[in-house]
């Protein structure tokens, strides 16, 4: 199959949907299958990638308040492209005026396409219930803002498909009524990521550099500067926990809240920020060198970081809502209530109160059950192959 992606969230400084198609585009090729992805770009280029598949970059605007994103303002070159390509399956993921232009498009060329709206992301609990959530409890939120879920459900009527990323957004959008037909997990480069890539001597420069001795406790928040990751209360826990307990934290990341979340460090001696390592397999030593991944956003669709860590040998500290605690092991992870730092820093109390050989066992046997991508990928091709099969069959039915 030829599927091709249009997709306004692919950026070269993204996270983990430029991660994921990356990665998924050298599996695809591998199964046989061809991956497209159309994205917004600073001028037009083909980016042909080894082993198969490629990025068509089309020059349009980006976000004025977030430079690293674009989004596509004029239709034309996207459905000339659609036709030229001919896929068997058209994805697409924003809900602004794309999914209209997809949905609408009436293909050329026999067979047609097969179109998927595959959901990555949360936007009522990114934006509208965080906005909001001092202001009022979260359902009469959901109930303000219910005209969202009604306006997805106005283009996903010209879908065949609607597919998220996982349990977490499956279940949080079929409560609103919004139509979902599968849920697709995501998984992760397993290959990368290993317990035994731990390195003592990096742990405890690492621990250093925050002003630790090496019997300190290092924690790593991974992930992009965005409000919904709500770096500020995982910082405001860290603190707190820190105040009778020897605790760093070092961030990974970089985007539109950097500048606000340096700041907010600057003066304390324990929390350093760094901006992003793209080398897989420095990011792996650095991973399996700390010893627990926190994370602070209760939005987060799936959790690719969680599964990330997980895999390179850390216990989590999430929220109890949300994808990171949907695929985080129960027996290796510790859950504080979403939105409250107090218990974020409880939360980090109790892991490391814990019996530490104890827990290391459970992580170590939580590392050997994270799902991969391969799997993902395999998983979402056999669905879309049963759809193209469906589709095409059914055209022949009509000619007959």
């Amino acid at each position: 199959m030829r599927i091709v992606d249009v997709n306004e969230f692919y950026s070269p400084t993204g996270g983990g949907v430029r991660t994921y198609i990356d990665r998924k585009m050298g599996i695809m090729s591998d199964l046989g299958h061809e991956l497209i992805v159309l994205a917004p770009g600073r001028e037009n280029a083909v980016e042909e990638r080894p082993g198969g598949g490629k990025v068509i970059w089309i020059q349009t605007g980006h976000l004025p308040l977030d430079q690293n994103y674009g989004l596509f303002w004029e239709s034309a070159p996207i459905l000339k492209l659609l036709d030229q390509l001919q896929p068997d399956v058209v994805e697409t993921s924003s809900p602004w005026r794309l999914p209209w232009v997809i949905g609408k498009w009436q293909p050329k060329y026999e067979g047609g396409a097969v179109k998927s709206f595959f959901m990555h992301n949360d936007n009522m609990a990114a934006y509208a219930l965080r906005w909001f959530e001092g202001l009022a409890p979260q359902e009469r939120i959901e109930r303000a803002f219910s005209w969202y879920s009604r306006y997805m459900s106005g283009f996903l009527q010209h879908f065949d498909a609607v597919v998220t990323n996982g349990p977490a957004l499956e279940k949080r959008l079929k409560a609103r009524g919004v139509r979902i037909d599968a849920a697709m997990p995501l998984g992760i480069e397993r290959g990368h990521f290993s317990p035994d890539l731990r390195d003592d001597r990096l742990r405890a420069a690492l621990l250093a550099q925050c002003a630790l001795p090496p019997s300190g406790h290092l924690l790593l928040g991974l992930g992009r500067h965005h409000p919904e990751k709500r770096w500020r209360l995982v910082i405001d826990a860290v603190e707190r926990a820190g105040s009778d307990l020897p605790v760093g934290l070092i961030l990974l990341g970089t985007g539109v809240e950097s500048r606000q979340i340096e700041a907010r460090i600057a003066g304390s001696p324990h929390i350093r920020m760094f901006r992003p390592v793209y080398d897989r397999e420095r990011l792996a030593r650095i991973v399996a060198s700390c010893d627990a991944l926190i994370h602070g956003s209760e939005a987060e669709p799936f959790g690719l970081v969680a599964s990330e860590a997980m895999a390179g040998g850390l216990p989590l500290i999430v929220p109890d809502t949300g994808g990171c605690a949907e695929v985080a092991d129960r027996h290796a992870s510790e859950f504080y209530t979403a939105r409250d730092a107090q218990s974020a820093a409880a939360a980090i109390h109790r892991l490391f109160a814990r019996d530490q050989r104890v827990l290391r066992r459970a992580v170590l046997v939580a590392a050997t059950k994270v799902r991969s991508d391969r799997d993902h990928a395999v998983e979402l091709m056999d669905y879309y192959q049963g759809l193209v099969d469906a589709k095409r069959n059914g055209a022949m039915l009509k000619v007959a």
